[in-house]
């Protein structure tokens, strides 16, 4: 997937670009000097920023910029900016005065941070037009209103060894737009202001400095700012070398060869070997800077990588005849200059063409440009792939280019056979989509050039305005499915903004930006194409992400061999688990859509989708014989591990604890563990092969009921509750260094955890209630609150708390809370006394209550990120409500068991109790509600694989609130038929009583699930 990162221009001939290069590196003119302000023209600029900011703190539109206009020179915004105040101080000030502006508390102490990360990268544009700048030698400085941070450091996100001078108002106690700091630069400089040209976006800056004499640029567009500065300097502001680096060994190619093959072959008559380098994107096929210096046009070698390779990959000559095909029909292309099928010369076969000018825009968010240019240059890639897709192959010459028919399926046929020759380890979201993706194919495919790489750096645009002068890239090309592009051109928008190799718009505000959406990308495609819908779009997205996964695979696996092109190459392919779990993601959405279309009467509402596991097809397997023959084989080891192992020392278990020695593990439970870990039925309940078992939720909730047939199993198997919840968390939000020091140890059975989240003071059946506190001090957290029902506190092996708390009080109702990961002995932590249900105290775990009194811990032990407490909850809360009810499903089955052997044995007034007509009724009642209750369950679990557990909200809170009732009631008349027996300890009766009334508390009452049930069906 290699990545060309050069620049392309105009069509002239070699001696007229080295006339035109002559001209403008000789004509310089009377400039000296250039200022640049920081936000919006350096950095982005803070203005949407500050709109998205309102927008999610739900504060009246343009609050905060009325605020600092109205209150002018008196307000907190100048005094922040001449250093008056700092930051923390702002904060306060500042929100008093939006408050009195808005006529409504508004708190905006969070606003500074807020635009500090969004202003934290520099736009590469025009770092790379100020190294020019400095290179033809003129002066630059940076004129910026900035402001002192809390750690008492201005706000200066990039080197000051890009500019001559630095001037920050907040350092040196005057802002723009008053003439002293215009003066001081100057002065600085040892410029005149005829001398100078300044860039600012705003038009109180630029007045004054004009009015000094200054020459301006209003940046609302700095692409088309630089291009401007570019036409009045009369120099070229973009680095030919920029991309580049030098060359690594093993990366190194013969230069005199080369030279000779050029004069040969292109009658060059080149008399001294090139500068080369390498481009630094390229994560596949070599790519070279060739530089004979200012006479000859600079060129661009490609050539396939050194060493052994996988069969038809790194076809460089396909590249070439396709650009060179496309080209003479309407597709934009760099210009080409020769094709070496020798490996003699350089090693390998390669291409050269030429280097020309134009922008190439990495960053997907399109940073510094105006709304109207985002959404042209949007428009022009998806023009650019129409007019791919309508070539005609036959004038083209190309009808032979690839195979006619079929396409995603030999794609996918492919994919997977590349894929399974660099699999280095296991990934379970990959498998699935081997499996699924040939059950889901397209059947109405039609014919065209695809170019399989497009996104929107793979296009060269027009510096002066937003139209493609070059597409790039074309390794991947072929003839196939042209929606197979169209799906790959929309992969930014569901990745982060920070995500390696291909920066994502996902997060981003779009609408803000003027970027499309998806969705709008594939209504103009549509629309250009004049296309119905596209159905099944979604199939298209999860074969993208397979097809990006298998390559990043190939990458991995060829940089553990030395031959990767990108020295990152190594850390960019364990993306490829990443990148299939998002496929996942789209076939399991394109799983509900048909499972909707073939289920109408199913479900109510419109529904957002997401996933966690996956079953292994669309099926909903509603008995054991319906499963995979892996998942029946680990249920027929269950069954029998119970028979043989658990039920035998139940007894003994519950008598144990019962006895003073209660809350010290039973003698005979290690064994039991170990015993269940050599037999492979350990960690069944996690859905990653690498941790756990690989089941989906309904493969899992077979096992899951099977277990609940007995109340101490679930531990011997390491699928106990509260560990299971947190082991999930864990492993999927947890660090590297979070997972290798709690996760490894849990998932081992070395140590046991608990969830700290319950809080006696508040009703926590909302979470939002939640009073405790986390409050930072430097490096550290300091946790303050009090817990009950903490489960798992009272274990003697419990090493390590999940510790729920607010964090900023501040934010959104659902943005408040995090989680922190808490040292069991960490001083501040006292554990009060153990909770009972129904005088039961459920010992060794046992439910604590226990204070955190300035608990204080690295801020390192902080889940995921702050604010994120209520997500993560959440997402525990999914799989953890299948297990529940599935556990009580097993202990009603065997409730059941127990009622139909006691009947049986039992006399009643001269009449087996087994022929009573009450005790009829009420073993076909249990039955008939066990059966309903499993249904329903196994309909949730399977629902949560195919469309995610938010899909399956609806269904989740449905079980939650008909097992604990409906078990309740099962277990009950089984208690009738045992008399008074049933009440004891003799009998697990009375402990599944007990566990699946607190079930119906436990996770959230009755009466919110039934709330959120109703909303939905009246949505």
């Amino acid at each position: 997937m290699s990545v060309l990162r050069f620049a392309l221009g105009n069509k002239g001939s070699l001696l007229d670009r080295v006339l035109q290069q002559g001209v403008i590196n000789h004509a310089r003119t009377k400039f000296r000097a250039v200022i640049f302000d920081m936000g919006g023209v350096v950095l982005p600029s803070p203005f949407p920023m500050t709109k998205e900011y309102e927008l999610q703190k739900k504060i009246p539109p343009g609050t905060i910029w009325k605020t600092i206009k109205d209150y002018g020179d008196k307000g907190a915004w100048p005094k922040l900016e001449i250093g008056e105040i700092n930051a923390e101080e702002f904060g306060q000030i500042f929100s008093e005065e939006c408050t009195k502006i808005a006529g409504e508390t508004v708190n905006v102490h969070d606003f500074l941070p807020y635009l500090e990360h969004g202003m934290k990268s520099p736009i590469t544009e025009v770092l790379d037009a100020i190294n020019c700048l400095r290179q033809e030698g003129y002066k630059t400085a940076l004129l910026t209103n900035n402001w002192i941070q809390s750690d008492g450091k201005s706000l200066l996100p990039l080197s000051k060894d890009y500019f001559d001078v630095v001037i920050e108002s907040a350092v040196v106690g005057v802002n723009k737009p008053k003439y002293p700091i215009y003066n001081l630069c100057l002065s600085q400089l040892n410029v005149k202001p005829e001398d100078t040209i300044f860039l600012d976006d705003m038009q109180p800056n630029l007045v004054a400095a004009k009015s000094l004499g200054i020459h301006t640029i209003k940046v609302e567009d700095v692409h088309v700012a630089i291009n401007e500065l570019e036409q009045q300097l009369n120099i070229p502001l973009t680095s030919t070398n920029k991309g580049t680096t030098p060359v690594r060994k093993e990366m190194q190619f013969d230069t005199r060869k080369f030279t000779e093959y050029l004069n040969n072959q292109l009658n060059m008559g080149l008399t001294h070997e090139p500068e080369v380098r390498e481009f630094s994107h390229g994560q596949s096929n070599p790519t070279y800077l060739i530089d004979y210096g200012p006479s000859v046009t600079k060129m661009v070698l490609r050539k396939k990588p050194p060493g052994k390779l996988l069969p038809s990959a790194h076809a460089v000559e396909r590249e070439y005849r396709i650009m060179k095909a496309v080209g003479n029909h309407g597709v934009k292309v760099p210009p080409l200059l020769a094709l070496c099928e020798d490996s003699s010369i350089i090693g390998t076969p390669f291409y050269v063409m030429e280097l020309v000018q134009g922008n190439i825009y990495k960053d997907p968010s399109l940073p510094g440009m105006t709304p109207e240019s985002r959404k042209k240059v949007y428009r022009e890639m998806v023009d650019t792939l129409c007019k791919i897709h309508r070539v005609d192959i036959d004038k083209a010459g190309i009808s032979d280019y690839g195979k006619h028919g079929n396409y995603v399926e030999r794609q996918v046929s492919i994919w997977t056979k590349q894929y399974q020759r660099s699999e280095t380890h296991t990934i379970p979201s990959m498998n699935r989509l081997i499996t699924w993706l040939p059950q889901h194919l397209p059947t109405n495919e039609v014919i065209s050039v695809v170019h399989g790489d497009v996104r929107i750096d793979n296009f060269i645009f027009r510096r002066e305005h937003p139209e493609v002068v070059a597409t790039l890239d074309w390794e991947l090309s072929t003839l196939g499915d042209p929606i197979s592009d169209l799906a790959y051109s929309c992969i930014p928008h569901f990745l982060p903004t920070n995500f390696p190799i291909i920066s994502g718009l996902k997060g981003v505000n779009l609408n803000e930006l003027g970027i499309p959406t998806h969705e709008q990308i594939l209504e103009m495609y549509c629309n250009e194409m004049q296309l119905p819908n596209i159905d099944n779009f979604d199939f298209y997205m999860a074969f993208s992400f397979f097809r990006v996964a298998s390559i990043l695979q190939g990458v991995y696996k060829r940089s553990k061999q030395g031959q990767a092109s990108s020295d990152k190459a190594g850390v960019t392919g364990k993306l490829a688990e990443h990148m299939s779990d998002i496929g996942w993601s789209f076939a399991s959405k394109e799983g509900f859509r048909l499972f909707n279309k073939t289920n109408p009467s199913i479900g109510s509402g419109t529904r957002n989708y997401s996933t966690h596991a996956a079953n292994r097809d669309m099926k909903l397997p509603i008995h054991v014989s319906a499963l995979p023959h892996s998942t029946q084989q680990l249920h027929s080891n269950l069954l029998q591990f119970m028979e043989d192992h658990v039920y035998p020392v139940e007894k003994s278990f519950s008598e144990y604890y019962s006895s003073e020695n209660r809350w010290t593990p039973h003698p005979e439970l290690e064994k039991l563990k170990a015993k269940a870990k050599s037999a492979g039925l350990w960690n069944l309940f996690l859905p990653h092969s690498d941790h756990g078992a690989g089941l989906c939720n309904v493969e899992y909730a077979y096992l899951c009921e099977v277990m609940g047939r007995c109340l101490y199993a679930p531990e011997i198997f390491n699928c106990s509750a509260p560990d299971t919840g947190n082991m999930e968390v864990l492993a999927e939000f947890g660090t590297e260094d979070q997972k290798q020091r709690w996760l490894k140890p849990l998932l081992d059975g070395e140590i046991r955890s608990c969830f700290a989240m319950t809080e006696p003071q508040v009703a926590s059946s909302d979470a939002t209630n939640i009073e405790s506190s986390i409050d930072k001090d430097g490096d550290h957290l300091v946790l303050n609150g009090r817990k009950w029902w903490t489960s798992g506190a009272m274990d003697p092996r419990m090493e390590i708390i999940i510790f729920m708390g607010k964090n900023d009080k501040n934010a959104a109702r659902h943005q408040q809370q995090s989680m922190v990961l808490v040292p069991a002995d960490t001083p501040g932590v006292e554990i009060i006394r153990p909770l009972t249900v129904f005088g039961f105290d459920d010992a060794p775990v046992g439910h604590g209550e226990v204070v955190f009194n300035n608990v204080v811990v690295p801020k390192e032990n902080m889940i995921l990120e702050p604010g994120a407490g209520f997500r993560i909850a959440q997402a525990r809360l999914g799989p953890g409500r299948i297990h529940h009810c599935m556990r009580l499903i097993g202990s009603a089955e065997r409730s059941l068991d127990l009622m139909k052997e006691r009947v049986k044995s039992r006399v009643t007034f001269g009449r087996p109790l087994v022929t009573r007509d009450t005790i009829l009724r009420d073993i076909a009642t249990s039955r008939i509600e066990i059966d309903q209750c499993r249904l329903l369950v196994l309909m949730t679990a399977h629902m949560m694989d195919v469309a995610g557990n938010k899909a399956a909200a609806k269904e989740i809170a449905m079980i939650k609130v008909a097992v604990p009732i409906t078990v309740c009631r099962v277990i009950d008349r089984a208690m009738q038929a045992f008399g008074a027996a049933g009440l004891s300890g003799d009998f697990p009766l009375a402990g599944f009583y007990a566990w699946s009334r607190a079930l119906r508390i436990a996770d959230g009452p009755d009466a919110v699930h039934e709330a959120a049930i109703a909303k939905k069906e009246l949505a």
